[in-house]
Order: structure tokens, then sequence, then C-alpha cells
């Protein structure tokens, strides 16, 4: 959102639009391809691309037409409550995602995993052996080691936490009206995302090849891509999000005062940065 005109008066109210519904399609689309694609049917992956392909078209048009409703004078204060709102309400919803897959690894490992380890069920499986990580109970898994935090995680932790830097220091310079310091540091905090997820491929790729941890590899590999995987996903469309906010300061976009399409992905970011240190600390340390 930008905030040339915040005079309006009106609670801005748009016309009918098509979008909802071809995003609707496209969803439908996507999920048909993935469920055909993970049963081995041919046309599945095809399908999926030409669903996610449908997506991305849907938003990249959906959020075209806001940002030029904004730029058009068209946004009162009211509607800057209302995105702030709905952004503040998204990261809730963010929190209970990964607070699901935080409290299902506190259940395997505090409670389930020793539980099923003590005497009273060792009658019924005498060979399962309560570890966490690295065991193979009864052979059901393949042998494999455990994920620690150096190299690569301790360097990816100090990238996000630098990013968390760049992206404030950005913030306040818009804020004081420097807009080439302000597409600086914000291109710094794209950068450092990207180097993140490439440190991060190469973690995946090591622990398949050299530690033989895979996502079969019992509750640990499971548990493990799990978070790490879908955190890397939000690490990526945060650094989508900052390369459209890039992009719109180099055009022009936002003023000092009224920039909240800058602090929407601001918030988002450092959301993201708080998840991996809880990840950094559960994963790779206890």
């Amino acid at each position: 959102m930008s905030a040339h005109n915040t005079a309006a008066p009106y609670y801005f109210v748009p016309g009918p639009s098509r979008w909802p519904l071809l995003a609707g399609i496209a969803l439908l689309v996507t999920m048909a391809g993935a469920s055909a694609w993970v049963n081995d049917v041919s046309w599945g992956m095809p399908v999926n691309m030409v669903g996610l392909a449908g997506i991305i078209a849907v938003l990249y048009f959906w959020f075209g037409d806001a940002i030029k409703e904004s730029e058009g004078g068209l946004y009162s204060q009211r509607i800057d409550y209302s995105f702030r709102w709905s952004m503040a309400w998204f990261i809730v919803s963010e929190v209970m995602f990964f607070g699901a897959f935080f409290g299902a690894l506190f259940y395997v490992r505090v409670i389930s995993m020793p539980w099923l380890g003590d005497i009273d069920h060792k009658f019924i499986w005498p060979d399962f052996a309560a570890h966490w990580g690295g065991a193979s109970p009864a052979g059901m898994v393949d042998e494999f080691r455990t994920m620690g935090p150096f190299p690569i995680p301790t360097i990816n932790t100090a990238l996000l936490l630098t990013s968390g830097v760049t992206l404030t220091i950005a913030h306040h310079a818009l804020r004081a009206g420097h807009r080439a310091l302000t597409a600086i540091w914000l291109f710094a905090t794209v950068l450092l995302g990207a180097t993140f997820m490439g440190f991060q491929a190469y973690e995946y790729i090591h622990a398949y090849n050299d530690l033989n941890l895979k996502l079969t590899s019992g509750i640990y590999g499971s548990t493990f891509f799990m978070l790490t995987g879908f955190h890397g996903f939000h690490v990526t469309m945060g650094a989508i999000m900052l390369s459209v906010v890039l992009y719109r300061v180099l055009k022009g976009h936002f003023t000092p005062d009224n920039h909240f399409a800058f602090e929407g992905a601001a918030w988002y970011w450092h959301f993201v940065d708080v998840v991996w240190l809880g990840l950094y600390v559960v994963i790779y340390w206890l």
C-alpha cells in the first residue's frame, strides 16, 4: 500500500472481481494435479505445474490491481487499518501453523517416545529403542546420522539475524526519506535471504548423500524436513515479497509516513526470523 493520497474520507469498496473465482479454479487444478502426481499418474505433474502457474498469474494481477488502486488515491486511513489487521491475523495463523509442528515435535520427543520405550512396553515391542535420532528401531528405518548445528545451520542463523538488521536499517531510511539507501539495504536483505536458501539446499543434499537422512528416516527425518522445509518455503515467500517491495521503491512508490506494503513484508520477515531461532535451538541443538 502506498500513501501518496490518504485523505479519502470514505471506505473504498472495489467492484466485482474475477480474481477470487480464478484463484479458486487455479487452486483446484493445482491440488488435483498434486493428488494425481503423488499417486504416480502420468498427467499429475504437468497439471500441477499449470495450476501453480495459474495461482502465480492470479496473484500478480490481483495485487497489481490493489497497487493501482492505492497509487490512484482510492485508499483512506480506514483501508490502512484493514490491511494492518489483516496482516496481523495472517501472521497469527502462521504462528498457529508452526505451533502445530512444534507441538508434534514436543509430543514425540517428550511424551510418546519415552512412553513407548519404558519397561511395560518392552513386552510388546522388545526391539524398540527409545532414541531420538540415529538409531534404527526394530530395523524399520535405514541407519542415519542426525544433523548438527555446525557449520551450515549456524551460518544460516547469522544470515537471518543480519537480514533482520539490514531490513530495519532500510525501514529507517525510508522513514527518513532516503530512497536510495532504502533500496540498497532492502536489496541486501533479499540477497541474504537468497543465500540462506542456497545453504539450506546444500544442507539437504548433504543430509541425503552423506548422512542418509531422508523424509522417510523415522519421526526424526519427517519432523526435521517438515519444519525446516516449511520454514524455507516461508523464507522464499518473504524474499519474493521484499523483492516486490524493492521494485516498488525503485518505481517511486511509498512515502516516509505511509508505506504499509513495506511494513507488512517486514513484519512477515521478522516473524520468519523468530521461527528460525526456535528451529535452530530445538532441531539442531536439543
